[in-house]
């Protein structure tokens, strides 16, 4: 018997024909951060019809809703992908854990909900790359349209859009306390990252309305799920694209063991991150040719750039002890204060269960020449270990150190020709010569952070790397046996017009009619900070493209409409 969700493809809205309701102007492939924003923009003209189609189920859960159920999200599979890397040969041949949104709103349903752009300049690489219409006084514009800013709106900062952007409701003291410990290591304090400077410390502002978790699903897809021309999949695994005479026409779809068709009139978007879109690429026939015919997958593009340029931030964390039990932990006495935690969520959507664990954090550079940081920090009052997924007992607090601009990288590639198969992820870490000297930098800096007197009432005292770790090369033993993703996967459907480019400064895959990608696997380099507001933003830029048909005019060497420094 067929489910309800193809029921109400075949019916459809409106009462519409079988052949009709197959037929859509519109395919989206992936509910996150940018198809959210897209089937939002795409669908507000009433006469055309999109789908969005999501693998994961629906997000209505109080995992999601809560902030601190990042700690669940991350522990288990229902909306997330789960992946894991191939052995790192530079970290000890370990399999890194990978997770990713599986649900509507993608990772920004899983994610710490932090709200970063990244620094001007990145944005500004990209243009000057050949990009036209991705420098930063183009996007600024497209950020502040999405942005709802509790603390008012500037030149920088936008009031009017679906986006809520928060200050933490009742950050820890711990956190607070980072604050000054980073001050008395030398960093400038930062109270607005996405302000005229993103270097120095201070606490992180997040998607959240009145406590709760802000996805890009609560922002764009919920207020239009009405709209009768726009229809939603879950539980719905898109297999590959239809691709007739260089041109795609729709998608083969995997729901409740059965495959249909789905027919797009005028354009299919992969907005399904920077690992599942290039494998439904490749499983489409568009990519490495010898790597598909490996597989027997039958080549209808030779575009060896998919897969390739894969890129992430490489993450270290230091951890330390404290004896006043102020962090979050699990030890005497946690049980009464998780009893007040839930009474305050609920009574007042504050309090522990209001935290998006990495309360704090801040930007800074390992070497004063250069122009801009190159290392991140996030700060959790809490002792962190394997993602949260082992437990730790105990009172700390955990300091994130990754490495911003990495010069590795790796590559996805398919493990099988069945979409229901994880592709295999090499982000190839640490395999240029240059990173390892810049996150041994940034430990060193969080180290110096974490011997500050500002911790002096909490009795702290050094859990990893240890006392005992102080040479350079104990520094990058530690960093190979324990260095984790800090969740930002990209490049691996590159924007661009040279060699290894995917897609054009429009999103459309180069060789391919009537096909985009927008997601973050379309930068070209990896931004400066945390992707999910730029992933939202890219969601936006290409509703704006497809909408005007025309390719981005506007030339890179206009001055910016705002400058940051640092």
């Amino acid at each position: 018997m067929p489910s309800l969700a193809w029921l109400r493809i075949v019916w459809g809205s409106q009462g519409d024909c079988i052949m009709n309701a197959l037929e859509f102007e519109y395919i989206i492939v992936g509910a996150g951060s940018a198809g959210c924003v897209l089937a939002n923009r795409l669908s507000a003209h009433a006469h055309t019809r999109v789908c969005l189609i999501e693998a994961g189920p629906v997000d209505h859960t109080p995992w999601i809703d809560t902030p601190m159920g990042i700690i669940g999200l991350l522990r288990g599979k229902r909306y997330n992908w789960y992946y894991a890397t191939a052995p790192q040969e530079a970290l000890g041949d370990r399999k890194l854990y990978w997770p990713r949104g599986k649900t509507l709103g993608g990772s920004s349903s899983i994610n710490a909900m932090i709200y970063m752009r990244g620094h001007p300049s990145d944005y500004d690489d990209w243009a000057a790359a050949g990009n036209l219409g991705w420098a930063w006084h183009d996007v600024l514009p497209v950020f502040k349209q999405h942005e709802r800013q509790q603390r008012g709106g500037d030149e920088l900062h936008g009031v009017d859009g679906p986006l809520h952007v928060s200050d933490l409701a009742q950050p820890n003291a711990l956190s607070r306390t980072f604050v000054e410990a980073g001050i008395q290591a030398g960093l400038p304090c930062c109270d607005d990252f996405n302000g005229r400077s993103m270097e120095g410390v201070g606490l992180y502002q997040v998607t959240q309305r009145e406590g709760k978790r802000w996805s890009a699903a609560r922002a764009f897809l919920d207020p239009v799920r009405h709209r009768s021309n726009l229809t939603v999949l879950t539980d719905c695994l898109t297999t590959q694209v239809q691709i007739e005479k260089r041109r795609a026409t729709g998608v083969r779809v995997r729901e409740g063991g059965h495959e249909r068709e789905l027919r797009a009139r005028r354009e299919v978007i992969l907005c399904a991150g920077a690992i599942n879109s290039p494998q439904l690429l490749m499983l489409s026939g568009i990519g490495p040719g010898r790597h598909l015919q490996d597989l027997a997958i039958p080549v209808v593009y030779d575009l060896p750039g998919v897969g390739s340029n894969l890129q992430d931030h490489l993450d270290v964390t230091a951890i330390a002890r404290e004896s006043t039990g102020t962090a979050v932990g699990v030890g005497f006495g946690a049980l009464p204060r998780l009893l007040q935690a839930f009474a305050d969520y609920r009574n007042h959507g504050t309090g522990m269960l209001a935290s998006n664990a990495a309360e704090a954090g801040g930007f800074a550079r390992t070497d004063a020449r250069l122009a801009r940081p190159d290392v991140q920090f996030h700060f959790l009052p809490t002792l962190l270990r394997n993602h949260g997924r082992k437990l730790a007992w105990g009172y700390g607090y955990t300091l994130h150190v990754c490495q911003l601009r990495p010069q590795s990288r790796g590559r996805i590639s398919l493990a099988s020709s069945d979409a229901g198969v994880a592709p295999r992820i090499d982000p190839a870490y640490l395999s240029h010569p240059n990173d390892l000297p810049v996150l041994r930098a940034g430990l060193k800096l969080a180290r110096r952070i974490m011997a500050s007197t500002a911790w002096a009432p909490y009795g702290t005292r050094e859990l990893d790397p240890g006392p005992a770790v102080q040479a350079d090369s104990e520094l990058d033993a530690y960093i190979r046996r324990n260095a984790e993703t800090i969740y930002h996967p990209a490049g691996t459907c590159k924007m661009g017009a040279g060699q290894g480019a995917v897609v054009d400064s429009c999103l459309r895959v180069h060789g391919i009619e009537g096909l985009r990608v927008a997601d973050a696997s379309i930068m070209p380099v990896l931004i400066g900070g945390n992707t999910n507001a730029p992933c939202m933003m890219i969601g936006e830029m290409a509703g704006r493209f497809i909408e005007s048909g025309t390719a981005p005019s506007r030339s890179v060497v206009q001055p910016p409409l705002v400058r940051l420094v640092g």
